[in-house]
């Protein structure tokens, strides 16, 4: 071989090896991110709505490239909640840039508690160094929105029909509603009133021992009494009720109602007047009697008869 051939391959060889050191140093136009700051930096971990029906989800977009980005976001909200966050968004060579995804409007009593369904969050590619670009790129995320278990009754008492008298009794009906995502029951109860003539029975403790399923109703009877000495006065009733779930959770779930029931007089005795409640101690006995009433004729008679009597005495 010749020197001049093997100075070409030298040439060659060179050249070659700083073809590839040129291609080695430029960076890699793709490298570039999304993701999502999960609870407790664990991706199993479910974001929980609030009973409010709202939830935030804060998002990244980390750019290592040498070049300004542009991306569009694309959300897919669950539970027909409605979304707010950025629809499009310039992030600079190097930045990691965080944005707030605020999901609301999730109507959380229409679902059951401890429910879980994605969200997705999808970050295309618009522009590059304000160029745009021609192969389209996109990348995708998701995380877990999860339903808050809700403990929630709803006392109603049925308003009463009409007043009582003293000395009688009266049943209110009392429903309780179970308007929460979770079965539950009446844990407690409290029954109170401002009459103190009046007493109220325990008729509402078969509500304490009766699961009432999402949407479901139990029903108990208040039985009320006045006392035959009652004045005439309207009583208000009040009715309190506690979640059984909310207390073994450590918290309060309280619904009260209230009605008014009206006392009156006590009723009247047969043959006695309300106004004169004392009967005399020697009533006066009237004697009637079945026969008729004498005629005209016979008092004609009569008096005819008297006039020819004192004719007869002057003679």
């Amino acid at each position: 071989m010749t020197k001049k051939y093997q100075s070409i391959i030298l040439i060659v060889v060179l050249l070659s090896s700083l073809s590839a050191g040129f291609t080695q140093a430029q960076p890699e136009l793709g490298n570039w991110e999304l993701g999502i700051e999960y609870p407790g930096d664990d991706s199993n971990n479910s974001f929980s709505i609030s009973k409010m029906g709202q939830v935030s989800i804060t998002f990244f977009v980390d750019n290592s490239q040498f070049v300004d980005i542009e991306v569009e976001f694309e959300y897919e909200i669950p539970f027909e909640g409605e979304s707010s966050g950025p629809e499009s968004e310039m992030i600079s060579s190097g930045e990691n840039k965080s944005f707030t995804l605020v999901v609301s409007n999730i109507d959380v009593y229409e679902y059951a508690a401890e429910s879980i369904d994605i969200l997705k969050i999808t970050a295309n590619l618009v522009s590059r160094a304000g160029i745009a670009v021609i192969i389209p790129e996109n990348q995708e995320k998701s995380a877990d929105l999860k339903i808050p278990t809700i403990y929630s009754l709803e006392v109603d008492i049925l308003d009463p029909i009409g007043p009582m008298n003293a000395g009688t009794d009266m049943i209110l009906r009392v429903n309780v509603v179970n308007i929460g995502n979770v079965k539950d029951r009446v844990g407690d109860l409290e029954t109170s009133d401002n009459c103190p003539l009046l007493t109220l029975d325990n008729g509402l403790d078969s509500l304490m021992t009766t699961e009432i399923n999402l949407g479901g109703t139990a029903e108990a009877d208040l039985k009320i009494t006045a006392s035959e000495s009652h004045p005439e006065k309207n009583c208000r009733i009040e009715i309190a009720v506690y979640s059984n779930g909310a207390m073994n959770a450590g918290s309060s779930e309280i619904s009260e109602d209230e009605t008014t029931v009206t006392v009156e007089p006590p009723l009247s005795k047969p043959g006695t007047n309300p106004e004169d409640p004392e009967d005399p101690e020697d009533p006066m006995e009237v004697v009637s009697s079945n026969l008729p009433a004498p005629g005209l004729l016979i008092v004609i008679i009569g008096i005819f008869g008297a006039f020819i009597a004192t004719k007869e005495e002057e003679n």
